[in-house]
């Protein structure tokens, strides 16, 4: 079972890997060819459903041709500022 705080690393990486697919301007389907991966696996990958291996972010990272350093720190990116977000005093 899914910890509740791996949700937003989950979100992180979901927007993350659909921000880079979709600059690329490539459907699902064709980032799922170029990884090798089932294109159902990647649509529950955008959609924080699943959680990628290491040898899939390795994989993802070469088909949206971006460095594994470069996709990991984005993705650490986004999550910290989600974190911070989610500190925020509500007004």
């Amino acid at each position: 079972m899914r910890k509740a705080q791996d949700l937003p690393v989950l979100r992180a990486a979901a927007a993350e890997i659909k921000a880079r697919r979709a600059s690329l301007k490539i459907s699902q389907e064709e980032l799922a060819h170029r990884a090798e991966l089932h294109r159902s696996f990647v649509a529950r990958l955008e959609v924080a459903q699943t959680q990628p291996s290491l040898a899939i972010l390795f994989r993802l990272a070469e088909a949206l041709g971006v460095d594994i350093v470069d996709l990991t720190g984005a993705i650490a990116t986004r999550y910290r500022k989600e974190q911070r977000q989610a500190r925020r005093p509500s007004r």
